[in-house]
């Protein structure tokens, strides 16, 4: 079943950092859009960072830039979030989707992903 499988959530002081991970038990991601999307209590769900093949090109919130990367394993089977300098405003549960053949320009909506992962949590908190 081609369902994205979340992983690496916890939690962690202010200032620290969290790796999550992605990936789609059976399948490669190498013709998909992949996205991390993040729902705080009470808000709306938003975009955090995503990729695509069409475009090797990262793309980043604004409240992701310059302490969130997003990378690739070289096989195309999982995807990173790298997240640095956390504060609690990062606090909420992070979801990986996908779309197939998804383009780089609307992948970090969430009305154009089409399956999602069951989510993980992030808290940050001391």
């Amino acid at each position: 079943q081609l369902q994205p499988v979340e992983s690496g959530g916890g939690k962690v002081q202010p200032g620290g950092s969290l790796r999550l991970s992605c990936t789609v038990p059976g399948f490669t991601l190498d013709d998909y859009a992949i996205g991390w999307f993040r729902q705080a209590p009470g808000k709306e769900r938003e975009g955090v960072s995503c990729l695509s093949t069409s475009s090797m090109t990262p793309r980043l919130a604004d409240s992701a830039k310059g302490r969130f990367t997003i990378s690739v394993d070289s096989a195309w089977k999982t995807v990173y979030l790298q997240m640095n300098s956390l504060t609690p405003e990062d606090t909420a549960v992070y979801y990986c989707a996908i779309v197939p053949e998804g383009d780089y320009n609307d992948c970090l909506e969430a009305d154009y992903m089409d399956i999602w992962g069951k989510g993980t949590l992030v808290t940050v908190s001391a």
